[in-house]
Order: C-alpha cells, then sequence, then structure tokens
C-alpha cells in the first residue's frame, strides 16, 4: 500500500520505489509522475513547468486514463496517451521497482530504461523544502 511497504517486501530502499501519481491540470489534460518513493511531488514545480494549477486526480480519474486502480499503477501500457514526468532521484539507482498493474505487483527496471520506455521527461519534482 506505501511505498515503505513495497520496499520491505521487496527487500529494497524505499529510493528505489517508483511511485506513479497522475495530476489532471486545468486544461483536463492528465500527467503522470514517476516519483521517488519518499519524496513528496511539489505541485507547485510541477505547475511552473506545465503552466497551469494541478491536483491529483481522483480514483475514478486514475482508472480510467491509466486502466489500473490506485496502488498499482504502471507506468507502461497505459490506456490512454499521457505525458510522463519523471523524478530525477530515481536515476541515481542502477534499479527501481515499479507498479506492474496491481497493489501486489511489481517489476525491477534500470531507470535509465524506464525513462526511455515511457518518453518521460526527467526533472526536479520533489519539495525544494
Amino acid at each position: 500500500r506505501t511505498a515503505q511497504d513495497a520496499a520491505a517486501a521487496i527487500g529494497c530502499e524505499v529510493a528505489q520505489i517508483v511511485k506513479s501519481l497522475l495530476f489532471v491540470g486545468a486544461d483536463g489534460r492528465a500527467h503522470l509522475v514517476l516519483a521517488s518513493g519518499p519524496n513528496r511531488v511539489d505541485a507547485a514545480r510541477l505547475e511552473e513547468r506545465l503552466g497551469g494549477r494541478v491536483a491529483l486526480a481522483d480514483p475514478a480519474t486514475v482508472r480510467d486514463v491509466t486502466g489500473f486502480a490506485i496502488g498499482g499503477v504502471a507506468p507502461l501500457g497505459l490506456a490512454s496517451d499521457v505525458p510522463v514526468w519523471m523524478d530525477e532521484d530515481l536515476l541515481r539507482h542502477d534499479v527501481v521497482w515499479a507498479a506492474a498493474g496491481t497493489p501486489r505487483s511489481v517489476f525491477p527496471v534500470a531507470p535509465g530504461a524506464l525513462r526511455d520506455a515511457t518518453g518521460a521527461t526527467v526533472l526536479r519534482v520533489v519539495d525544494a523544502g
């Protein structure tokens, strides 16, 4: 259920867990953010990059846009074509673990390969504080 739970089950650092978070902009467009487990996405940083307000998507929107339920959103195989943003901290690891479509399944992947496969734009998405 949490990045900490996933890391404990896998036996890796929490920072190696990829959180897939869906945000919706004021224009209604969805954006998938791949964040390192302990990091909190700074909405203001994302808003600055996107040029407008963003909010976390509600569970129905997450399922609609991604095809997955919250807690199991895989970064690949999404139901819709959405821009993907990747937390630069994920690139510090040789291997990261991302959800594989259910809350109880994950897969290991090199972060560079994940970036390339998703077409993600890498940026600093965490709180400045």
